[in-house]
């Protein structure tokens, strides 16, 4: 009986022993015929840690599912956004005697096929480098890999994400874009290492993620099992690249502002006045985009600037400057128009230029070395981009509230995206004039025998016009007065000169006709303009115009274009006539005193003898 116990109780210990390994083994071990999956989730996380919504700092991926996380994120949600997958190397099981020790573990098995070589190269490992070498597979520990692409996308982020992407997209397996919770996935996946990487970003994306490699399946932070459907949750900087265009007043307009092209703040607003005939000065400013990589990369950029009629492009002017701040002070980079680096082109009938990168140019912005010596961004990424040009207001250019609205279009494209991104703005150019009627109080006088000349008492300044079908049109400006332009009343005794800003001017009255009195002061004329309403597009500030004729208001006609006012002269007074009436008062005048004079002198004589 003894030995029976003796037995069972071996038995016993025996099947516990064994209970234990299956317990030990069974869990942990990774089942061979299971496929795993693959869920990631994108979200804007710039904007969630703006909002104080997520603290990425705080957060530890653990590559399962987290309700919790897509909670608090799920309204930031990155939609079309596509990751790419790659299988690069087995999961195996290390077992081998070193230095006398046993010694087992997980390991990762790397063929010798030009894409291994390619991944491993990029991060800095070689064959030489493996845990072990076995059957030709090259086996790397896990710390390895992952500080080892740390370490690389540390040092030279660009030229790393750039081989890591290009290796997975010529032999890996593209996922679904990012649906509108942020969410893409794929199942029915082999075990094994995955290098991971975003191939297509939309347009608020700036940058891509670092790639990743990650284990299907992985062993759950608790290290207590294996996780077949593992969840990511990479991050992303968005932001997209702005647009504005601006106006400089004119050139000639030395009293409103002193800005050049050096300075963009001083001058440059959306909305300006001008005279027809003046040059106008424009510039876009846009930011570029965040280029970290070929993903990010653009294929296309592309300006569409519409004037109005009245409007004129100044050919064969076009300069783009790039600059390392918004400020436009810190210059890279001059691209003339014969530079081969963008191409401008213009359509007379709808009034457009476009502006367009060429291959040249684009490679020179996606890949330039001068800006950046970290290597995380690359090329001309957040750069300041501004494009300068001119233009002149012509007869047909809008007047008074109704300006002449300029819009820009801005078209581009990554690298690796199907769709092309738009943005817009635009500014606005005002222009005003003056109707003098000139009458003359007798209702006589001949009204084409009248002159006038205008003076613009802001830029102290002389008008030139030129007359066409019974209207003077401004078409530049006369420091002297001998330059100046001598308005004459058409037969109807108007003078409508268009094409004035919203300046102070001298009317002054030169010449009238015989028998009428000039006036005796200039005729002081001055338009205002204030801010009116708000445009859609850009933002800007509308304006509405008023003016005063020697201080006291006028109503302006065809919707605040025109200062109307009347010139009215007087006849002189009659002198006396030289002639007949006249003549013969004189003379008659003259023969008396001459009589009194010599009666004087008979008397005095006569006197003088009786004595």
């Amino acid at each position: 009986m003894k030995k029976i116990h003796r037995v069972l109780a071996m038995l016993m210990a025996v099947i516990m022993a064994l209970s234990l390994i299956t317990t030990a083994f069974a869990e942990p071990a990774i089942d061979p015929g299971k496929k795993a999956s693959l869920s990631i989730y994108k979200y804007d996380i710039t904007t969630a840690n703006s909002d104080g919504a997520w603290d990425t700092e705080s957060y530890v991926s653990t590559g399962l599912h987290d309700d919790a996380v897509i909670d608090k994120l799920s309204k930031y949600a990155i939609q079309g956004v596509e990751f790419t997958y790659l299988r690069i190397a087995d999961i195996a099981m290390n077992n081998e005697l070193l230095d006398g020790q046993r010694q087992v573990g997980v390991l990762y098995g790397f063929d010798s096929s030009d894409r291994s070589t390619a991944v491993l190269s990029a991060i800095g490992l070689t064959a030489a480098d493996a845990h072990k070498t076995a059957g030709g597979i090259n086996y790397f520990t896990s710390d390895m890999l992952n500080n080892k692409l740390a370490a690389a996308l540390t040092a030279n982020t660009t030229t790393v994400k750039n081989t890591l992407e290009t290796a997975v997209k010529n032999g890996g397996v593209a996922m679904p874009e990012t649906d509108a919770t942020g969410h893409a996935s794929a199942d029915q996946l082999e075990q094994g290492l995955y290098l991971v990487v975003e191939t297509r970003v939309p347009e608020n994306v700036t940058s891509t993620c670092n790639p990743l490699f990650v284990s299907l399946p992985m062993t759950t932070i608790d290290g207590a099992a294996w996780n077949y459907d593992v969840t990511v949750y990479p991050k992303n900087q968005t932001g997209n690249p702005d647009l504005e265009k601006t106006v400089h007043e004119a050139k000639n307009s030395t009293g409103k502002n002193t800005g050049t092209l050096t300075d963009i703040k001083d001058g440059y607003a959306h909305t300006a006045t001008a005279s027809m005939g003046d040059t106008v000065d424009y510039q876009i400013i846009s930011t570029l985009p965040t280029i970290t990589s070929k993903a990010s990369s653009l294929s296309e950029y592309t300006y569409v600037d519409t004037m109005s009629k009245g409007i004129r492009y100044n050919k064969n002017d076009v300069v783009i400057e790039f600059f390392r701040d918004a400020g436009c002070t810190d210059k890279i980079a001059t691209w003339a128009e014969n530079s081969g680096k963008f191409t401008v082109a213009y359509d007379a009938a709808a009034n457009t230029m476009t502006i367009r990168m060429t291959d040249t140019g684009l490679a020179e912005i996606n890949e330039a070395a001068t800006v950046y010596t970290d290597s995380v961004k690359r090329g001309y990424s957040d750069c300041t981009m501004r494009i300068s040009y001119a233009a002149t207001l012509t007869a047909d250019a809008k007047m008074g509230d109704t300006d002449n609205p300029n819009e820009v279009v801005l078209t581009w494209k990554r690298t690796n995206t199907t769709y092309f991104d738009t943005l817009k703005d635009c500014c606005h150019v005002y222009t005003y004039g003056i109707d003098v009627l000139k009458q003359f109080s007798d209702n006589g006088g001949n009204v084409r025998n009248v002159k006038f000349r205008l003076h613009n008492d802001t830029d102290d300044c002389y008008i030139i016009a030129d007359l066409k079908d019974g209207v003077y049109y401004a078409k530049g400006f006369a420091a002297k007065k001998a330059d100046a332009t001598t308005f004459v009343p058409n037969s109807g005794g108007h003078i409508v000169v268009k094409g004035l800003e919203n300046d102070a001017y001298s009317l002054t009255e030169i010449a009238t006709d015989k028998g009428y009195v000039l006036l005796k002061d200039a005729v002081k004329i001055v338009i205002k303009t204030s801010e009116n309403g708000q445009c859609e597009k850009c933002g800007a500030k509308l304006l509405t115009a008023s003016a005063t004729v020697n201080g006291k208001d006028v109503t302006m006609t065809d919707g605040n274009a025109i200062v109307p006012l009347t010139v009215v002269n007087n006849p002189g007074f009659d002198l006396p006539k030289t002639g007949g009436y006249g003549t013969w008062m004189f003379t008659i005048g003259g023969v008396v005193l001459l009589g009194a004079a010599a009666f004087i002198v008979i008397r005095n004589r006569k006197h003088k003898n009786e004595q």
